[in-house]
């Protein structure tokens, strides 16, 4: 049954108060600890396991939807991070695999964007993901973390995700970690002199318990066989 939005004295239609309602802390650098994933503030020390494992020879598609091409050294990676490290408004982190060919080196990263307090919403951006880390538990896990410390200890009420429209493996990913799809931003930007359209992604506070319960089962070490073999699929539960 929909329900009918409450009146006001002048005859209008408003929103349902939220009680209570402060700003919340902003995100500070911290340590997120998971089952295969350790999410760590990003700093120097990571760069040169980064560029192993994001800017080889056959790396060159994941730099597609990114700011920029793929780095030709490390010097250049050097100067595209330490601009994401010197952002006032930003945060990101390295993502640091505890299994598999990447572990305990970072292996990815990604960043808190469009960060507000005072209405409580923040956007995982930047996301890059190498080879090694790619459809493994650890970036899924590593995603979570995220959304987790947003929602449950900073108290926000709303996590996004965006994407170019035609990045269909992000677009993927967003669907099948409970994001739900709200559209599309034509003319967006200019990417590496291109048109973006850009696809929104969200979580609601509401939505989020329902969503982590999911994660929850699928990231439990009991949902994997000997070999790492998922047992019951995250788009399942």
């Amino acid at each position: 049954m929909t329900r009918v939005p409450e009146l006001n004295d002048f005859g209008q239609y408003v929103g349902d108060l939220v009680p209570g309602w402060e700003a919340r802390p902003a995100p500070e650098p911290v340590t997120l600890t998971g089952h295969y994933v350790r999410v760590v503030p990003l700093s120097s020390a990571h760069y040169a396991d980064l560029f192993a494992a994001v800017c080889g020879p056959d790396d060159d598609a994941l730099w597609t939807y990114r700011p920029i091409a793929k780095p030709a050294s490390l010097a250049d990676l050097w100067m595209h991070l330490a601009e994401l490290l010197d952002s006032p408004v930003d945060l990101t982190f390295a993502l640091v695999p505890a299994e598999g060919e990447g572990a305990d080196k970072a292996t990815g990263i990604a960043s808190y964007m469009r960060i507000d307090p005072r209405t409580g919403q923040v956007e995982v951006a930047g996301v890059l993901f190498g080879s090694t880390l790619q459809r493994t538990r650890a970036a899924t896990e590593a995603i979570h973390l995220l959304m987790r410390h947003a929602f449950d200890d900073l108290g926000y009420r709303r996590f996004e995700w965006k994407c170019d429209s035609l990045n269909e493996p992000s677009r993927r990913a967003a669907r099948r970690l409970g994001f739900v799809y709200e559209g599309r931003f034509r003319n967006h930007m200019v990417t590496q002199g291109r048109n973006r359209d850009t696809d929104w992604f969200s979580v609601t506070a509401e939505e989020w318990p329902r969503v982590a319960a999911a994660h929850q089962a699928w990231l439990d070490p009991g949902n994997f066989d000997e070999a790492g073999r998922q047992r019951t699929a995250l788009s399942t539960l």
